[in-house]
């Protein structure tokens, strides 16, 4: 059993394994028992599920601060909270897919629950490469902080457009190149059908596989500005990984209520703008103070600090505001 002492990216391997171990069981208990049948979720469940993961998120930072550290677990805490917020975005985005595909509340959860392996193994991925090159070359955290900061200034002051997916290249070439049906055949992702020109039996792609490839590509894409954030947090990549993924697996489960008041968080977007200025300039600050690091405490303070301005904004600004994404702008997948 020496193996599970081994460093494995800075940490002992039993740590990662027992961390690995935790997402399956989740996972297994989330489709195995919550979600054995297909159910619409509704809003209490929806509530009730993301406070579990959220409990257990934030409850893993006490794990952190018991193995590693108060700092690093100062640290963890940032990268969650800034993670959950910033996938908010993700949340409007995977609510056009749905809608666009057509795709009934009952069976989004079966896209959601799949796409969350994606993630899992694309987030290893990104991280480890990224852990990988920052700790040979130091000055890619310079590359990531102007990054975020570029991205944060034109979030700021980018008009807010509705992605057309009708328009997506990757969709566009699945169409062409698959054979896809016209309709939602339940919660299969591929049936067979009769070939019209040999009457033979093949299979077909359902809508709701495009669906599910395109929420793993919007999750891929939102990665490349969260995933640099939570480096400019902190370069070690058990906290990075830990923090990304339970964000998102506490996120997927509060979907389902947060997709019928996404309208009251339209103004989110200037909190997380500057977030990411923030973000990406604390490396700078930190360098001008002459401090190694700045300061976990103040990071994690101003972090809140920017979060609770901007959702109280929203929500005041939002009050009157009809839905942005509803039934009745259901595009179909046509």
């Amino acid at each position: 059993m020496e193996f599970l002492l081994y460093d494995f990216l800075g940490t002992p391997a039993w740590m990662w394994f027992l961390f690995i171990g935790i997402v399956i069981a989740l996972l297994i208990f989330d489709l195995g028992v919550l979600n054995k049948t297909d159910h619409e979720i509704g809003v209490a469940e929806s509530l009730r599920l993301s406070a579990l993961y959220i409990t257990l998120g934030v409850g893993f930072s006490g794990f952190v601060w018991w193995q590693i550290g108060a700092e690093e677990s100062k640290l963890y805490l940032t990268a969650f909270v800034v993670e959950k917020t910033l996938a908010l975005d993700n949340v409007f985005v995977i609510a056009l897919i749905f809608t666009y595909f057509a795709v009934p509340r009952m069976y989004q959860h079966r896209v959601l629950f799949w796409g969350i392996l994606g993630v899992i193994v694309l987030r290893g991925i990104m991280i480890g490469l990224g852990a990988t090159l920052v700790a040979q070359y130091s000055w890619l955290l310079y590359v990531f902080a102007v990054f975020l900061i570029g991205t944060g200034i034109k979030m700021m002051f980018t008009d807010d457009t509705e992605m057309d997916i009708s328009q997506n290249p990757l969709l566009k070439f699945m169409k062409k190149r698959m054979n896809v049906t016209d309709e939602l055949h339940g919660h299969d992702f591929f049936v067979k059908q009769p070939d019209p020109a040999t009457g033979k039996m093949v299979r077909y792609a359902t809508p709701l596989f495009l669906a599910l490839v395109m929420v793993e590509i919007a999750d891929l894409i939102f990665a490349v500005d969260s995933v640099p954030a939570v480096f400019a947090i902190t370069t070690d990549p058990f906290i990075v990984y830990t923090s990304n993924i339970f964000a998102i697996l506490g996120l997927r489960a509060l979907y389902f209520a947060l997709a019928a008041v996404l309208h009251r968080f339209h103004y989110l977007k200037y909190a997380l703008a500057l977030l990411l200025v923030f973000i990406g300039s604390k490396i700078f600050v930190a360098d001008l103070l002459g401090l190694e690091k700045f300061p976990a405490n103040l990071s994690l303070g101003i972090t809140f600090g920017i979060l609770a301005a901007g959702i109280g904004y929203s929500l005041w600004r939002s009050r009157n505001d009809a839905p942005m994404i509803g039934e009745e702008t259901k595009k179909g997948h046509s």
